[in-house]
């Protein structure tokens, strides 16, 4: 956690936008929420031409959706300060106004999610959760925070 979908239209994105995008994401999060890196995925989707419509109408401009389900337990406050953040960072990185811009952060709690094969841990709880795991997948995930 946290899974960030970043669905575009009527926009290329090249590899090196989509790394800078899915960099720019997890550093965002990490520092907003602590949260370590690793657990930090960033899927993209491009819209296909004519596939994508607002009011009933098919959307001609650019667009960038941004779907984020992270972890419950966070103040209000900080997930304001996360979505302007992140609002930025896709600016910067793909050259569109921020009206072109659509963030959406969903709380999902913990105990209802299963990543790396376990039950997430509460926010703050990671250094736990991280001690149970196998010594092989510790080290998978030391070498992701790198």
């Amino acid at each position: 956690m946290p899974t960030y979908t970043v669905t575009y239209s009527n926009t290329k994105l090249s590899a090196i936008q989509m790394e800078g995008i899915a960099q720019a994401i997890t550093k965002t999060h990490n520092e907003y929420t602590g949260a370590n890196t690793y657990f930090a995925q960033v899927i993209f989707q491009e819209t296909p031409s004519g596939k994508h419509f607002m009011g009933g109408k098919p959307v001609q401009d650019s667009q960038i959706f941004l779907h984020g389900q992270i972890r419950a337990g966070r103040p209000p406050e900080l997930k304001e300060k996360l979505i302007l953040a992140m609002r930025e960072a896709l600016i910067k990185s793909s050259g569109l106004s921020k009206d072109q811009i659509w963030i959406y952060i969903v709380d999902l709690i913990p105990a209802q999610m299963i990543e790396y094969g376990e039950i997430l841990p509460l926010s703050g709880k990671e250094n736990e959760w991280f001690a149970s795991l196998s010594s092989d997948l510790q080290a998978k995930l030391k070498a992701l925070e790198k």
